[in-house]
Formats: C-alpha cells, sequence, structure tokens
C-alpha cells in the first residue's frame, strides 16, 4: 500500500509557491440529473455538471508577496496542489480559481494564521509533474 505523508505536499500559485501552508482541502462535486421514467420501479441518475472548490490553512506571512498576498478577496488565480510533492512523476491537481473568503486571526499564546477559501471555476484537472 502507498501512503502520501501530508507534509509532502505543497500549493502554487502559478508557479509560485504559497509560503507556510499547514494544511488544505480540496473537494469535487458533480451534479445529477434525474432520469427516471414511467414505469420505473427505482430512480435513475445521469452524471451532470463537476465543481471544486477548497482552503488553504497558512501561518500569515504578508511578505508572501506571490503566494498568500496574491490569493487576496476576489482575484482569479490559477491553483496547483501537490499532494506528494512536485517531482518529475508526481501527481496534481490544477485550475482557475476565484478567491471566495479570507480570514487572518491570532491569540496572544499563538501565531497569526490566515485561511483562504476558493471557488473553482471550469475544470480541475489531475495530471502528472
Amino acid at each position: 500500500m502507498s501512503v502520501t505523508k501530508g507534509s509532502s505536499g505543497l500549493i502554487k500559485v502559478g508557479s509560485s509557491t504559497v509560503a507556510e501552508v499547514k494544511s488544505y482541502s480540496i473537494d469535487e462535486t458533480a451534479d445529477t440529473i434525474e432520469s427516471t421514467s414511467m414505469g420505473d420501479s427505482a430512480k435513475t441518475f445521469e452524471s451532470s455538471l463537476t465543481s471544486f472548490s477548497g482552503s488553504v490553512e497558512c501561518h500569515y506571512d504578508d511578505a508572501d508577496t506571490t503566494g498568500q498576498v496574491a490569493m487576496s478577496i476576489g482575484s482569479t488565480i490559477t491553483l496547483n496542489l501537490y499532494p506528494e510533492g512536485d517531482t518529475a512523476g508526481d501527481t496534481y491537481y490544477s485550475g482557475s480559481a476565484v478567491i471566495t473568503g479570507k480570514t487572518v486571526s491570532g491569540s496572544h499564546d499563538g501565531l497569526v494564521e490566515a485561511s483562504i477559501s476558493f471557488q473553482g471555476s471550469g475544470a480541475l484537472t489531475i495530471t502528472t509533474v
């Protein structure tokens, strides 16, 4: 069985690596259309449009102008998510995404953190480096 450590992953905005990433998530969904006909004894469905969305959690870094700062609210970016890293043969996800939210938070006994959410625009592709 093959396993991948989360610490191997990285996120890029275009070709620029996002600094201080702690975690990420990407969710893919497909709509369905009911295709049940009169006389059928069970409902049937067909696949329809697909979409993706997700989030990136980081230690806040305002000096990361090509990564965290480039992921400003309302901007459209090319998102590249590498669960295994970016060496030859590694699988990664790529797509255009609109930044839909950004939260910066901190506490007296912790680091300042940023949470960035995105909504895909168009297809998500899965390919290898």
